[in-house]
């Protein structure tokens, strides 16, 4: 086990060495940034779908299955310690009516620990939960330009949670999170003579919301063997809403810009008094989240679901920026999924102990801009490689799809995301026999 926790401890490394900005879309400029986390990469590869749980991956949406059965491959006296590390990359284009860019991003996506105790289970690791990263520019109709925005940051869980096996067929779980991170907004506007020419002074305003509050996720867990052949897999999530505090900072600078670099530089700045405007201590909601679903499956040999998740964006506040052209509504995804092993006991033909996932997701945002709806759909595949003597794998997928719209002068990303990760496992005690 230690080696595993080596090969870990690199990976993570490696991930944050390679890391950039969390995200390259504009619409993360609106409320907490873009939600990042969307479960592990055995998730994702089949269209985000969470429903199913067994003894040796790790579901980070449900905190039920750190619950369960024991092994028959271990004697039935224990389930394995799971741990599992995971990173993404991303490419996108960002279209508009009238032009193109292209930004690349590469991100460390969790990391978390399964431990069994008993009927009981613990889990415990790091997760995003959103992410800021943007750069837009405003151009007036004469292609002057007037103001530039850039925004970075995001929110990241802690979490600690345990699940408890009720009965045979049913599992309930608790996580706490502990929310934290920072979200910094840039905006600088541009100034010029009677001539045109750029001024030598222009002037920037910086936000800085420094976050912090408490969460909780519920879960539940169902699954019933119909048959020999045949398992019935029902699960549901509950998250309360939940309060951050938002420690805030406002300051205004004239600045100098560098012609080749486009760096600006502050010549002096003013901080705002933002406690004579009650605005230095404020509260931001993370919104009400629920899903639900269920799937039908052979064990060990295929899975097939669906889960329809609701996310209370309408909840959302932020006192310290206020945005005339955006609104929050509810969210709501569908997720469609599956995988398909060929034979998992199969130790001669290594291709038929592989696990091929696929699946499909359609997303209503709950952000609206300029009276649109932003919308996301995305097709997903993946695989999963054994590694190891004691089912471990190497996880690989990858996701296509599209968010947002070129009407009402708004972007539409095309983006495709790579995901790794890997799962692994070991025995947590083992009981000496002799002879």
């Amino acid at each position: 086990m230690i080696k595993k926790f080596i090969v870990l401890i690199t990976v993570v490394f490696t991930c944050n060495s390679f890391a950039q900005q969390g995200t390259s879309s504009p619409y993360s400029f609106y409320g907490l940034g873009s939600l990042k986390f969307k479960g592990t990469v055995e998730n994702q590869s089949m269209g985000g779908l969470s429903v199913y749980s067994d003894s040796i991956h790790l579901n980070l949406r449900n905190p039920a299955s750190y619950a369960g059965n024991n092994l028959k491959f271990y004697n039935n006296e224990a389930r394995p310690i799971k741990y599992t590390v995971g990173g993404s990359q991303s490419s996108v284009n960002l279209k508009t009516e009238s032009a193109n860019d292209n930004a690349n991003t590469t991100t460390f996506d969790y990391l978390a620990i399964a431990i069994p105790l008993g009927k009981f289970g613990a889990g415990f690791g790091i997760i995003p939960y959103s992410s800021v990263g943007y750069k837009l520019q405003s151009i007036d109709p004469n292609d002057v330009l007037q103001y530039k925005y850039r925004g970075e940051g995001g929110l990241n869980k802690v979490f600690v949670g345990v699940g408890y096996q009720l009965t045979k067929d049913l599992r309930i779980g608790i996580d706490t999170h502990y929310n934290f991170g920072n979200i910094t907004n840039t905006n600088i506007a541009y100034g010029y003579n009677d001539d045109g020419d750029f001024l030598q002074y222009h002037s920037r305003e910086v936000n800085r919301s420094d976050l912090g509050g408490i969460s909780f996720n519920f879960g539940i867990i169902y699954s019933k063997l119909l048959k020999d052949n045949l398992e019935l897999m029902a699960s549901a999530t509950f998250s309360p809403t939940s309060n951050l505090s938002s420690e805030n900072e406002r300051s205004f600078s004239s600045i100098v810009i560098n012609p080749s670099t486009d760096q600006d530089f502050a010549i002096n700045t003013i901080d705002v008094d933002l406690a004579a405007q009650n605005l230095k201590n404020t509260t931001l909601k993370i919104p009400t989240k629920s899903s639900i679903g269920v799937g039908v499956g052979d064990p060990r040999k295929w899975f097939a679901g669906v889960e329809y998740t609701l996310l209370k964006a309408s909840q959302y506040t932020n006192r310290l920026v206020t945005i005339d052209n955006a609104v929050f509504e509810d969210a709501s995804t569908i997720s469609l999924g599956g995988f398909y092993i060929p034979r998992y006991d199969s130790f001669n033909k290594y291709l038929k102990r592989v696990v091929y996932r696929a699946g499909l997701r359609f997303e209503n945002t709950g952000l609206v801009v300029n009276d649109q709806a932003i919308e996301e759909f995305g097709i997903s595949f993946g695989i999963g490689l054994p590694v190891g003597r004691v089912f471990s794998n190497a996880n690989l997928g990858v996701e296509i799809g599209k968010r947002g719209t070129t009407n009402a002068n708004l972007v539409q990303e095309n983006f495709v995301n790579f995901q790794i990760s890997l799962s692994l496992n070991d025995r947590w005690f083992e009981k000496r026999k002799f002879n």
